[in-house]
């Protein structure tokens, strides 16, 4: 009888990454998958199951406006047991370090069954930054017994907190998404034509930074530098932004206030996977805080500059695939005027390698679960970091 094996995920990078996964356990003779989502990003979630032709099994769609993470994490807690309890899956498998990794993993082990955590032993080393990520992912990693970590570091900083598990060096499962959406825009002209034609704004012969950002440790006084930032480059640059901006309030209420006005800034709806990798294509420069784009972009040859203090991808600053820039106005104005005055500089980012992986993540995750011989992702030593410590959380006993 084939090992069944439950996938759990719930928002659009999660998707993304799952996706090739997914369809690699489903063309498995070995192992029989079982897909549950739990809608934590419902709209943009839907759009990558579509994209990848995922039907889920089960779909508990618990978003609902302004939700809590104490309310999301119990609804998610008590639906996911129900589905365990129907499912009876020999393995879960989750991703990152979700509000739906970690709520799908503390349900399982609460029921006794093996966790596989994809994207496993990312660290910042401080459990703030980024919040509540790093306490999602560390938790996750605890209660898991087998773990696909994506690089070497992250798998030298599982072995520096002595975790239980078995960890395997898979690579990246986003590089196996990023690499088959890239070949179906190449393969198909009228399809590329049709996604440049959704931004018929865009002037091919200004230099286009492309923006993401939706961190919850951003909001507030840090997205309020970031728009400010935003507003200087469009004044002083001849440079075109695009933003397509998250739909959460904390994020859309100050983008809109500071920038809907501002010249040759582009507030757009969110973008479905494809489109938004034909905009990364086209980007001259991406400045973000995502986590995705960090290991996605660097595939792409595009300088990357990230938003935020401290990265759980260190291989890729180490590399010199992506430049951490914070959220102070003055020093994302400074990174971002440098490289689009500095052709050379730009070129270099485009040469470097990215550590994250060959295309293969996905093979090398279900030959481990079906106990199939395989050769763990060897970065090649680029980019490693030695483990860094935990920092203390402020005014909490340790």
């Amino acid at each position: 009888m084939p090992t069944r094996i439950l996938s759990i995920f719930g928002t659009r990078p999660e998707a993304i990454k799952m996706a090739p996964l997914v369809k690699q356990l489903e063309a498995s003779a070995d192992l029989e998958s079982v897909v549950c989502v739990t809608g934590q990003h419902q709209q943009m979630l839907d759009q990558v199951l579509d994209l990848f032709e995922i039907v889920p099994h089960h779909n508990l769609a618990l978003m609902t406006g302004n939700q809590t993470l104490n309310g999301l994490a119990s609804r998610l807690i008590a639906s996911l047991d129900e589905v365990l309890a129907t499912v009876k899956p020999d393995r879960v498998l989750v991703h990152g370090d979700t509000t739906t990794a970690s709520a799908a993993a503390l349900a399982s082990f609460h029921r006794r069954i093996p966790i596989g955590h994809v994207e496993a032993g990312l660290r910042t080393g401080n459990l703030v930054q980024p919040w509540p990520e790093e306490m999602n992912r560390r938790v996750v990693d605890l209660v898991s017994d087998l773990m696909f970590a994506p690089t070497a570091s992250s798998k030298a900083n599982i072995a520096h907190e002595a975790l239980h598990g078995k960890v395997i060096v898979t690579g990246n499962t986003v590089i196996d998404a990023l690499n088959l959406t890239t070949a179906r825009i190449a393969a198909n002209p009228a399809l590329r034509a049709e996604l440049d034609a959704r931004l018929p704004f865009l002037d091919g012969a200004l230099p286009l930074l492309l923006v993401t950002g939706h961190r919850r440790e951003s909001f507030g006084a840090g997205f309020a530098n970031i728009c400010a930032a935003l507003a200087d480059l469009a004044r002083t640059n001849a440079v075109q932004i695009v933003y397509p901006v998250h739909l959460n309030p904390n994020v859309r209420g100050p983008v809109q206030e500071t920038l809907g006005a501002a010249r040759n800034v582009h507030l757009i709806e969110p973008l479905d996977y494809l489109g938004f990798v034909r905009l990364m294509q086209r980007a001259t420069i991406i400045l973000t805080d995502s986590g995705g784009v960090q290991e996605e972009a660097p595939a792409l040859g595009k300088p990357v500059l990230v938003m935020r203090d401290v990265t759980e991808r260190p291989e890729a600053v180490a590399a010199g695939t992506v430049r951490l820039v914070g959220t102070a106005r003055e020093a994302i104005v400074r990174a971002v005027t440098g490289l689009l005055e500095d052709a050379s500089e730009r070129d270099e980012f485009a040469h470097r390698v990215n550590p994250y992986g060959d295309g293969h993540a996905s093979e090398r995750i279900v030959a481990a679960l079906s106990g199939r011989p395989f050769e763990e992702f060897a970065s090649g030593g680029i980019g490693e970091m030695p483990y860094v410590p935990r920092v203390p959380l402020p005014g909490v006993v340790q």
